[in-house]
Order: C-alpha cells, then structure tokens, then sequence
C-alpha cells in the first residue's frame, strides 16, 4: 500500500511524525520478536520434557500395565481442570492450576491390591498429558505472536520507513524547488523593476 501525501509543510510534518513513531517502535518490537523466540523455544522444550517424564512413568509401571484392562475406569473422573493465565512478552498463555478428580470409592476386599495403586497412577498421568497439552498451547500462541511481531518488524523495516524516508525526501525536493522557483521569480520581478526605472 503506497502512502499518500501532499507537497505541503503540514504532509511533511505528518510523515516525519508517521516515521518518528515507526523508528522508535521498532527497536521495541525486535526485541518483544526475541523475546518471543526464545520463549517459544522454552515451551517446546518443556513440552518434550513433559513428554519425556510421562513415557518415563509408563515404561517405570510396564510390570503392572497388563491389568488395565480389568481395571474399572469409572473409579476416577476428572470433574474440574483451573486454568491459570501467565502472561509472556505481553502474550496470554494457559498454564494448569488444579485438576479435581472424582473418586469414587471401592471396597479393598473386592477389589485387587493394584486397584489403588492403578488409580494413582492414572491421576499422575492425567496431570502430566494435561500438562503437555497446555505447553504445547502455549507454545503455539507464542509461535503465532512470534509471526505477527516478525511481519511487523518486516513492514516497519523494509516498507513503511523506507515510504516514509521516501515520501519526505519527494516533498523537501518539491518545497526546495518552489522556494528556488519562487525566489527566482523575484530577481526576475526586481531586475524588470530595476530596468524600468533605471530607464
């Protein structure tokens, strides 16, 4: 999109102001997109961390692993998961707060000896897959604030100042050149006047 102006004193004064706010905020905004950047880094490294201690944990329970399947999943429900809301360079990322479980009850003399410790287990790696989840989350929003920052810095950078600093410099060129033209113009009325009446 090209910029629009007039070849006046009031349009010049308008882009060296455009321009003015633009250099000032790009400075901040190249930092806000390294900000970002290692952020972003910092989550996918949590979130592979994450990955990491829950594939730990299920190979650590591989021994009791052929009982799920007379395990009754109806024992535990998740009933409630609080968010928290962390903000990172100005980006709102969710973060996991408390997860509320319903256990329901069961009779130990009726149930196996690993019931308690399954259902334990299942809670701890709910936590962790949430967890994961709101990582990976986060990740992607600050990778999106990342791209959006970068496209600014990119129109700022390569479009928007050098239009501006374009723009100024047409209109200098334009004033300078009425101000010779009409400075020329005067010589030219003083000499005739001078001629006229030297006559």
């Amino acid at each position: 999109m090209a910029i629009t102006f007039q070849y006046n004193k009031t349009s010049l004064q308008r882009m060296e102001k455009q321009l003015k706010v633009r250099r000032n905020a790009l400075p901040i905004l190249k930092n806000k997109e390294a900000a970002l950047r290692v952020e972003v880094k910092k989550a996918k490294k949590q979130a592979e961390a994450m990955q990491q201690r829950l594939q730990q944990s299920m190979e650590e329970h591989s021994d009791i692993t052929h009982f799920w399947d007379r395990f009754d999943f109806s024992l535990l429900e998740v009933n409630d998961v609080t968010l928290d809301v962390r903000k990172i360079a100005g980006v709102k990322t969710p973060i996991l707060d408390t997860v509320e479980f319903n256990r329901r009850p069961f009779m130990l003399f009726n149930r196996s000896a690993w019931y308690a410790d399954l259902r334990s287990l299942l809670e701890e790696w709910t936590e962790l897959v949430l967890k994961r989840k709101l990582l990976w989350r986060r990740m992607e929003l600050l990778e999106q604030a990342r791209k959006k920052t970068t496209q600014k810095v990119n129109l700022y950078e390569k479009v928007q100042i050098p239009d501006y600093e374009d723009a100024i410099r047409k209109i200098k060129r334009y004033l300078e050149d009425e101000e010779n033209l009409a400075k020329a113009a005067q010589k030219i009325v003083k000499k005739r006047k001078e001629e006229s009446t030297g006559l």
